[in-house]
């Protein structure tokens, strides 16, 4: 998809279903409650074709609570960008407006490289000693006054578009991108409000997510990578908006063509789209972020540290969110029993 690319007709919907879980599927989203293994959920919400059929919280935790994306504010992003794509203001496919890297290789990166995590720059996600990791450094370390800056100084370690990378700071120069766009040379503050204003007019608002409430650093840099909030019910007007093409109560909030970008295998990961993970065997096969050998294959999600879950099934018109804290390492019973409950639900007849 370029940039003043033709809007493309949203796909055919199905007839309403009727808005019930089968009995299947409440033992699997109780289980989230009631078995250790799954480590603490604070809250589950299954929506089926729009209407909430499953909502349940843990202790201390309802509906009005704000509970954190971590990495899935990265798809927050993702979808800041597209419409910016959509405006004419950004394009894929020529290089990324990062003026850091303008004078060396990393100056050929796409936008489309980075957002399929593809730069080639060098990156320390996390590791054994987590005081090194980069993501760490720029969040909470010495490196956090500028985010941004911490971001570009990495070194291109490989050509752009060889090699699926995943890694935070691309997710935060993605958001400085769009702070440009919307605020071009504009000073912390300006910049600051600028794309809270853009938050709230282009994605909050219209979307149906008035909780949303994304973190700043002290240079006014939006933390796209790591620091939003938002109620689970809210998370869960984020995953029926993708499921929706784009579009809520009739109006087309988000490009159907972007839809389908985001949920496109990229190049370098067949596990990974535009900052949404796809439930598909990703490059060296692990299962650090779906269930593809559950399926359904069409499946895609937001997913952040500690098992945060938007995930979007449209075969099924189904979205289950799941917010919680399981250890990372500890995730493999959290992703199996997501894929019990995805799959207690039949498909929907096209």
């Amino acid at each position: 998809m370029m940039a003043g690319a033709a809007l493309a007709a949203p796909a055919a919907r199905p007839a309403r279903i009727p808005a019930v879980a089968p009995a299947s599927a409440l033992p699997a989203a109780d289980a989230f409650f009631t078995d250790p293994a799954l480590g603490e959920t604070r809250a589950l919400i299954v929506l089926r074709d729009g209407q909430r059929v499953y909502e349940r919280y843990g202790r201390g935790i309802g509906p009005g609570t704000r509970l954190i994306s971590w990495s899935m504010a990265k798809s927050i992003t993702a979808t800041l960008i597209g419409e910016l794509v959509g405006d004419g203001k950004l394009e894929l496919d020529v290089p990324a407006p990062v003026p850091e890297w303008r004078a060396d290789a990393r100056g050929k990166t796409t936008l489309r490289q980075l957002l399929h995590m593809a730069s080639g720059v060098k990156h320390l996600e996390a590791g054994p000693a987590p005081e090194r990791a980069d993501t760490n450094r720029a969040l909470f370390a010495d490196t956090s006054a500028d985010i941004y800056k911490a971001a570009v100084a990495e070194p291109a370690e490989v050509p752009p578009g060889t090699r699926f990378e995943y890694n935070t700071l691309t997710s935060h120069i993605l958001a400085r991108i769009v702070a440009d766009a919307v605020a071009p040379r504009a000073d912390p503050a300006t910049r600051k409000a600028r794309m809270r204003q853009f938050i709230a007019e282009r994605l909050s608002g219209p979307a149906g997510m008035p909780s949303l409430l994304c973190e700043f650093d002290p240079a006014g840099n939006f933390y796209g990578g790591s620091l939003c909030h938002a109620t689970a019910r809210d998370w869960a007007a984020f995953g029926q908006l993708y499921l929706d093409q784009g579009v809520v109560a009739g109006v087309q909030v988000v490009r159907p063509d972007w839809v389908r970008f985001v949920a496109t295998p990229s190049p370098t990961n067949a596990g990974y789209g535009g900052q949404f993970w796809l439930n598909r065997r990703p490059v060296g096969g692990d299962d650090r972020a779906l269930f593809w050998r559950a399926g359904p294959a069409d499946a895609f999600a937001a997913i952040g540290h500690l098992g945060q879950y938007v995930i979007v099934v449209p075969s099924k018109r189904l979205v289950v969110v799941r917010l919680g804290k399981t250890q990372d390492d500890g995730l493999q019973p959290v992703r199996d029993g997501l894929a019990r409950l995805v799959g207690s639900f039949p498909a929907v007849a096209p």
